[in-house]
């Protein structure tokens, strides 16, 4: 047992140590595969955001994941064929720069969530669930029907989009660049959390009442945090497809937005550093399972049963000397 930060310290070295171990046995598979594990941990975080910290369970936040692909996707689809852009009345040229993609993900992802959050927020409970599952339903449906960029198919990049002076094929590379990506986003959420808004935020998870008591409107504090969270989100699936190299209407299903959802409930809900342990044994399980049976999928969720009964708190409550509170933030 140790304490909750030193923990922490040991997960972000650890991951950084990871392609030293990677070229130590000679396997660049490891580099790639913690690659997986770091985006979808930054996914994780911001589920977590409104999930753990702001009380919205959101089983839509593929949609997020899923545009941030697209949007990639779709800029180097139209930059390696030459083709303009055209949207409505307005014209522009697509992009294989991750810079230009990055604030075109975080723009267009956050005009989306600033959609959705809009009309979800108006209800709660099941029917926020519901809501949210069903804006991302109606995305995943369109994008099997739109031939354009592949349809059911998909779509393929034939090289990952580039960075200056970087190579971003070398898979040692691009890790490091998720993993910066994933220090931004922890200090960005942690910020956010010790701020106002994040004080709100939790305030109003615990009651609304109170906080429009004190002249604080506890609907746009969750609108704001649901805009944050699904930028952070959809900036993961920007990165998820350039590291495949690859982009389909899987990412939007309702199966990406409860993949998502069980890494950061695995980790530790409350936790911020709780969706990057929720992801590592989330993926070393998948792999670890697949390698030994056809029906790796039941144990899995076998698993995470026992996990969700008896350790509510997730990993990080067996490896944190501290109890766990609900009411308590990291």
């Amino acid at each position: 047992m140790m304490s909750e930060k030193k923990l922490n310290f040991l997960i972000l070295i650890f991951l950084f140590l990871v392609p030293l171990f990677s070229i130590l046995l000679n396997d660049i598979y490891i580099t790639t595969l913690f690659s997986k594990i770091v985006i979808l941990a930054i996914a994780g975080i911001g589920l977590n955001l409104i999930l753990g910290y702001g009380g919205m369970v959101s089983f839509g936040h593929a949609a997020f994941f899923g545009l941030g692909g697209y949007v990639t996707g779709i800029l180097a689809f139209h930059f390696n064929n030459y083709e303009p852009i055209q949207i409505l009345v307005f014209e522009f040229e697509g992009t294989n720069q991750l810079l230009l993609i990055w604030i075109f993900t975080l723009i267009f992802s956050s005009i989306l969530a600033l959609f959705i959050g809009y009309f979800s927020l108006r209800t709660s409970g099941v029917y926020f669930i519901m809501i949210t599952l069903a804006f991302a339903q109606m995305l995943y449906y369109f994008s099997i029907s739109w031939p354009t960029y592949g349809g059911e198919d998909g779509l393929s990049l034939s090289l990952r989009n580039q960075i200056p002076f970087l190579n971003t094929m070398d898979p040692i590379t691009f890790f490091y660049i998720c993993y910066v990506w994933l220090i931004i986003t922890i200090i960005f959420v942690k910020f956010i959390l010790n701020s106002p808004l994040g004080i709100s935020l939790k305030a109003s998870k615990e009651n609304e009442d109170r906080v429009r008591s004190v002249g604080i409107n506890p609907k746009k504090v969750k609108l704001i945090s649901f805009i944050i969270s699904g930028a952070i989100t959809g900036l993961a699936g920007s990165l998820y497809a350039d590291l495949n190299r690859f982009v389909s209407p899987t990412i939007l299903s309702w199966q990406m937005s409860g993949e998502i959802m069980i890494l950061v409930i695995l980790g530790g809900m409350f936790r911020l550093y709780g969706p990057i342990l929720g992801a590592f044994f989330y993926i070393i399980l998948e792999q670890f399972l697949g390698g030994i049976t056809e029906n790796w999928q039941f144990w899995l969720g076998f698993i995470i049963l026992l996990e969700v009964l008896y350790a509510k708190a997730g990993i990080m409550s067996f490896l944190i000397r501290d109890k766990y509170d609900e009411k308590t933030s990291s």
